[in-house]
């Protein structure tokens, strides 16, 4: 079965242009076929502050209002999926940015009230492959954005980890899926203000204990939810850490195993 990565960038990596610029060097290496996915929270924020609008965050989400979606939608889908897309070009890496709206490619549903309302936010309903598997057919690379749609006009914000799984989780009956959140640090980390403090395996018995102990909080829970939940659905391989895991077998990363 051919393998299929999946790549999940985020955090400092978008934010450095420097970092940015060695990731895609690497990337646009790697063999095809592969996907994609990136966030840009970070330099949404800043824009929110510079526009004088609001952000809150529950437990590493953000609730997207509607002035806050009108952001998202132009730093997400429009400055860095097009600047992603125009530098994988300059590198021979043939690409088209999406966002689940493009193609059918992602549906979602408006996330219901609850304990939390959390605004323009979707939960995935259904991953359209066929229109991916074609670009992928000929050599083409989808760069995804954090943003999907309901099929009835509404573009929701979703979390792009989230994204990556269902992703990952919709191509493991066709591929050997590999599945990979590149970030600043060197993986999920013991201690949080030592970087070699890197948890090289974490499985379901010692995520929770690691939940108990506070060592995993805010906006690493919703990317390790989405690493489980992956491994639990065929997902061949699911590792978290800075991008060099991806070129070098000996940089340290975490691993999720069942």
């Amino acid at each position: 079965m051919q393998t299929l990565k999946i790549i999940k960038i985020g955090g400092n990596i978008i934010n450095d242009e420097k970092s940015l610029a060695l990731f895609l060097d690497g990337f646009a290496q790697l063999a095809s076929p592969k996907i994609l996915v990136h966030g840009g929270g970070k330099l949404a924020t800043e824009l929110a502050s510079q526009m004088n609008v609001g952000v809150k965050m529950i437990d590493g989400r953000r609730i997207t209002n509607s002035n806050t979606l009108d952001i998202i939608t132009m730093v997400y889908a429009g400055k860095i999926n097009k600047n992603i897309v125009a530098k994988l070009q300059a590198k021979n890496c043939n690409t088209i940015g999406f966002s689940g709206a493009d193609g059918n490619t992602i549906q979602a549903v408006k996330r219901p009230v609850k304990t939390v309302d959390y605004g323009f936010v979707g939960d995935i309903k259904k991953v359209n492959t066929t229109s991916i598997q074609v670009l992928l057919d000929h050599d083409i690379t989808p760069v995804f954005c954090a943003i999907t749609h309901d099929e009835n006009g509404q573009l929701l914000n979703t979390n792009a980890d989230t994204i990556a799984s269902a992703l990952a989780i919709a191509f493991a009956n066709t591929y050997a899926v590999e599945l990979y959140y590149c970030f600043e640090k060197n993986g999920v980390l013991q201690d949080i203000n030592n970087e070699d403090s890197v948890i090289e395996n974490i499985n379901t018995e010692s995520y929770q204990t690691l939940l108990k102990n506070g060592v995993i909080s805010d906006g690493m829970l919703p990317k390790l939810n989405n690493c489980f939940y992956a491994i639990a659905h065929q997902v061949q391989k699911v590792c978290i850490g800075k991008p060099a895991m991806l070129f070098n077998e000996t940089q340290k990363h975490t691993t999720i195993q069942k």
